[in-house]
């Protein structure tokens, strides 16, 4: 069955590309939703909370029994999404989490740090200043929660399949690089498929 994963900067139009995405192949996209779902699960509303706190600014410190029960969760949840096919999961590490599933294929969307505040500012109504703090508190808390939760590096581009650069590219642009790279991978034998990514998962 067919899966996109999509990794993003704040900034960077990534949940833009993967709604597009989605609404091209008719797939559906699961983002926030399976924070939710795997909080609920593990029984760990703490982690939630946690997760969707980009900026870091509630304080929250789930346990490590949390977090690992958590964790276990977001795996058994997207493997289900997997295995039922025809989705976008967006964010909660799925480059890794699936990193060995043969029909997945991960995609990281990126942008300027520069261009990315000025996208930040203009959605929020807020000072290119304070958007420039926001994308930069939220790339390290993204990388923090790979390196914490997952043993992985962020920023280590063999941990997907495409990275896409929006910085000229439009969100049809993307999309469209997106959807070709999905249609290639569908139609490669399955012996031409790239040996599973070690060590991350």
């Amino acid at each position: 069955m067919s899966v996109i994963t999509i990794s993003r900067q704040l900034g960077s139009l990534g949940d833009e590309v993967a709604a597009e995405i989605a609404a091209r192949l008719g797939y559906r996209v699961v983002g926030r939703d399976l924070i939710y779902e795997a909080a609920r699960r593990a029984h760990t509303p703490e982690m939630a909370l946690e997760v969707i706190d980009e900026l870091g600014l509630l304080g929250v410190a789930p346990s490590p029994e949390a977090e690992q029960a958590y964790n276990e969760a977001i795996r058994a949840i997207m493997l289900e999404l997997a295995e039922a096919g025809n989705v976008v999961i967006v964010g909660r590490a799925g480059c890794v989490v699936l990193s060995d599933y043969p029909a997945a294929l991960h995609v990281r969307v990126v942008a300027p740090p520069a261009l990315r505040a000025h996208r930040v500012a203009q959605e929020k109504g807020v000072s290119t200043a304070a958007a420039l703090a926001q994308v930069e508190v939220s790339d390290r808390m993204r990388a923090l929660y790979l390196r914490r939760l997952h043993e992985a590096d962020w920023d280590n581009t063999a941990l997907f399949d495409l990275v896409v650069n929006t910085r000229r590219l439009t969100v049809d642009d993307a999309a469209t690089l997106i959807c070709l790279a999905h249609r290639a991978r569908r139609l490669a034998p399955a012996g031409d498929a790239a040996e599973p990514i070690g060590g991350v998962a």
